[in-house]
């Protein structure tokens, strides 16, 4: 394992990368450096482990396929730890890996990247990812709270609660269960909700269906029959306000 940590945090943040190709570390390494980061390096799962214990990272960019542990372990290692529940994670997985990639974002995967992927495009996504994680990142007022009920989202804290009770909500999940809330009883495309959510042109649209099926996990009373976030079929998703109980 290699590691930079003798110098101070980067002002943009710490980044755990973990990938068994010596290759591919340092060059992501040198990528996230120059956009300002901090980055500590592992090439296997239980090293990528010990490293977030000893220093924990404001990002992990993770590869599903490593030597020891496989990456969809170390992410639900990490996310199973309650003080490191919300690190953001980036996987980075290969063009045949949609079943484990979907795994993935089920386990709470921020986003993902394929490989091949471009340096300098993950990085991008990296920051995308961090602006959206850190609260106030997003300048909120006090005015931005939204309520549905007993569901309330506040933008700036980065929190939300349902029935008084904290929600655990990924850096995804919040973006998304926000924009459902911003914009109630219209019928969003899987295509849209990826650009305005995500951010992307393209991509895997089966990483929204995942997160919305995660969201009806955590809000719905009974997730099979959601009142909330509703299937429009032909089209995508509806947010139905003052359904919810």
């Amino acid at each position: 394992m290699t590691t930079n940590g003798d110098r101070p945090a980067g002002a943009a943040g710490t980044v755990l990368v973990v990938d068994d190709d010596v290759t591919v570390r340092d060059v992501v390494r040198r990528y996230l450096e120059l956009a300002g980061y901090t980055v500590t390096l592992a090439g296997t799962g239980q090293e990528a482990l010990r490293a977030h214990e000893h220093r924990p990272a404001d990002l992990v960019v993770l590869d599903l396929m490593l030597p020891d542990l496989d990456g969809l372990e170390v992410c639900r290692r990490i996310r199973g730890a309650r003080e490191a529940s919300d690190v953001p994670v980036v996987m980075l997985t290969a063009l045949g890996e949609e079943e484990n990639r979907i795994a993935g974002l089920q386990l709470g995967a921020d986003d993902y990247v394929t490989k091949p992927f471009s340096p300098r495009e993950l990085a991008l996504r990296v920051t995308s990812v961090l602006r959206r994680a850190r609260p106030g990142a997003d300048a909120a007022s006090p005015a931005d709270v939204v309520t549905d009920g007993p569901l309330t989202l506040n933008p700036g804290a980065r929190t939300a609660t349902l029935h008084g009770r904290e929600l655990a909500l990924t850096t995804r999940e919040f973006d998304l269960l926000w924009f459902f809330l911003t914009h109630p009883g219209t019928a969003f495309t899987r295509e849209q909700l990826l650009e305005h959510v995500w951010g992307w042109n393209f991509g895997d649209q089966s990483t929204v269906t995942v997160h919305v099926r995660r969201l009806r996990e955590k809000i719905e009373r009974i997730p099979a029959e959601p009142a909330r976030i509703t299937t429009v079929w032909g089209v995508g998703y509806r947010y139905d306000a003052g359904l919810g109980s």
